[in-house]
């Protein structure tokens, strides 16, 4: 059996395994959450390195891709310096396949290209990808990362004004220490914030962690597209009123993956020993039928 591990800095509470098969292929999924802990984490990924067959990198990107450009988070890499053998993946390429292609794969699910006015994503500099589908099918897109990223309130509309605000602060964010780039260890805390934003869109999208945080009590009659969703969460999102949940990583035993599990599992099953293109995923994904989940909840 194939073996996949996803060791995050993000809390150890949302820790599962299961096992999953893919065309026959028995593959051992696990989250290993280390509750911020980097020397742990960094210990965990020497420990293993040789004895899995791909590491999901959680809790933090290694680097953010602008279209052809990809910039690098010097402290995240630091934090997987030293493993030689397996191969190492952060998600990034189901960001820009998996979830570039969100509603084109859910479309089945969702009767039909869904049409909405305004959507707002909190975060969108790691899920650009995202962004993007999400402003084909939205008539206005708000990104939040000023606000929610560096406290500064202003945000940002559109994907092309956005990918220029990003090219210019990359070289910064580059630098950026652990704290500044790490996710949160739990996002269980409720601080609602930026709410004009939530009540205006009739979409949201991006991290569940980001939105859980801010998100003000009241979402009736929204869809939300995310992912790393236990069944707690999904209660959350309904006792809010959330209409439609999406998830853009399928559901497992009750539980929605990372992008950087999902990615580790098709690097695991493919058995190259080394991440996989956007193009092999790509035709992963199709092969094997890899679709988000769509939750119905009002």
């Amino acid at each position: 059996m194939k073996r996949a591990v996803s060791i995050s800095l993000g809390s150890s509470r949302r820790d599962k395994q299961v096992e999953i098969t893919l065309k026959g292929e028995k593959i051992l999924v696990e989250r290993v959450g280390t509750d911020g802990d980097v020397a742990r984490a960094r210990q965990l990924y020497l420990d293993l390195d040789g004895k899995v067959d791909a590491f999901g990198v959680g809790g933090t990107d290694l680097y953010i891709r602008i279209d052809a450009r990809e910039y690098p988070l010097r402290a995240a890499l630091k934090l997987v310096e030293g493993v030689k053998h397996t191969p190492l993946v952060d998600g990034r390429g189901l960001k820009h396949t998996l979830e570039r292609r969100v509603f084109e794969l859910a479309l089945p699910q969702l009767g039909g290209v869904p049409h909405f006015r305004q959507a707002f994503v909190p975060m969108a500099l790691d899920r650009i990808g995202l962004a993007e589908a999400v402003s084909e099918v939205a008539d206005r897109v708000v990104m939040g990362d000023l606000m929610v990223g560096l406290g500064i309130p202003i945000p940002v509309y559109g994907v092309p004004a956005f990918k220029r605000l990003a090219r210019r602060l990359m070289p910064i964010v580059s630098h950026f220490p652990m704290s500044m780039i790490f996710y949160g260890s739990g996002g269980a805390e409720q601080k609602p914030k930026f709410v004009r934003y939530f009540q205006r869109a009739d979409l949201l999208a991006g991290d569940f962690l980001f939105m859980r945080k801010y998100m003000p009590p009241d979402l009736s009659d929204k869809t939300l597209v995310t992912n790393t969703t236990t069944e707690d969460n999904i209660e959350f999102l309904r006792q809010r009123g959330i209409r439609t949940v999406i998830t853009t990583t399928p559901r497992y035993e009750g539980r929605s993956f990372g992008t950087n599990m999902m990615e580790a599992v098709l690097t695991a099953y493919a058995g190259y020993g080394r991440p996989l293109t956007e193009a092999e995923l790509n035709t992963l994904i199709d092969e094997l039928d890899l679709r988000p989940a769509v939750i119905h909840l009002a």
